[in-house]
């Protein structure tokens, strides 16, 4: 195929020796399928979104680091270069989180560099070495479903132990590979301590996939691993090898039920949305 612009240069400095084939593309970035030697990685490539997103990227950015009180009031103003600099932090985000991660035991997918706006990382892949597919793409036994839901409840609280939390967290953001769910698409990762929607968002995320879940194992939907885990972090108590049970009792004097119950209502209706999606494109001849 045609080398995209975005990927030449990695080619011309043997970053890259092959672009296979595009793997996808979205609003924020492009990924291809690359050769790499004897390895098949893929990269992805950012697309320029400082004039057309940046106010809906405020909420997530709230609380990272920037380089310095300069970057950090253009950043606050959103002039000319503090839209250069919040694009710049956002690209990089992604690439801090997955080196973290990786180090901290998270399945996400190996990063091997960043390179000119290109995140070169590992290609997750099925049995038979091609792309995996989404975890909203596969059907699922109740059994296999319960593990993975395990499993990614483990990723969140080890992710929220290393302070993080993905922000948009769903069965589109998650890998199936041959050893288990892979989390990935992390541009707008959240930091839990500097951020005010952290708790908010982690409910968000562990909402989605416990509503993606429950399709196969409906009895998934009366946990509440998000509010169990927030408590233990706020206390100083998580750690990566905490024994969740997915049980958490309410103060109903201090929860905001309403909200609460806003955000499940909120959560149960994207479920139904995209279940009527899969229902329509399965009709489709």
């Amino acid at each position: 195929m045609k080398t995209p612009a975005g990927l030449q240069a990695l080619i011309d400095d043997g970053v890259i020796d092959e672009v296979l084939r595009p793997l996808k593309s979205g609003k924020e970035a492009s990924v291809y399928v690359v050769r790499s030697g004897d390895a098949i990685r893929c990269a992805k490539v950012y697309k320029d979104m400082a004039q057309r997103s940046f106010q809906q990227r405020v909420q997530y950015q709230e609380g990272r680091k920037v380089r310095g009180s300069r970057q950090a009031r253009a950043m606050g103003k959103a002039t000319k270069f503090g839209r250069k600099e919040a694009e710049a932090a956002w690209k990089n985000a992604e690439v801090d989180a997955l080196y973290q991660l990786v180090a901290a035991g998270v399945r996400v997918p190996q990063p091997h560099g960043y390179f000119n706006g290109v995140l070169v990382m590992e290609l997750v892949a099925d049995a038979d070495g091609d792309s995996a597919p989404r975890l909203g793409e596969v059907e699922l036994s109740a059994d296999t479903a319960r593990e993975f839901h395990r499993v990614l409840i483990r990723q969140v609280a080890r992710m929220l132990c290393e302070g993080l939390i993905h922000g948009d967290l769903s069965e589109y953001n998650v890998l199936v590979a041959p050893d288990g769910p892979v989390i990935i698409d992390l541009p707008q990762v959240v930091s839990a301590a500097g951020n005010n929607a952290a708790r908010t968002m982690l409910r968000r995320d562990v909402g989605n996939l416990t509503i993606s879940l429950a399709r196969f194992a409906p009895e998934l939907l009366d946990t509440h691993y998000a509010e169990e885990m927030w408590a233990l972090f706020e206390q100083g108590e998580l750690q990566p090898d905490s024994e969740l049970s997915g049980h958490f009792v309410f103060d109903e004097s201090d929860v905001d039920v309403d909200s609460v119950m806003q955000s499940i209502l909120d959560a149960r209706e994207e479920a139904r949305i995209r279940q009527l999606g899969r229902e329509a494109a399965a009709a489709e001849p």
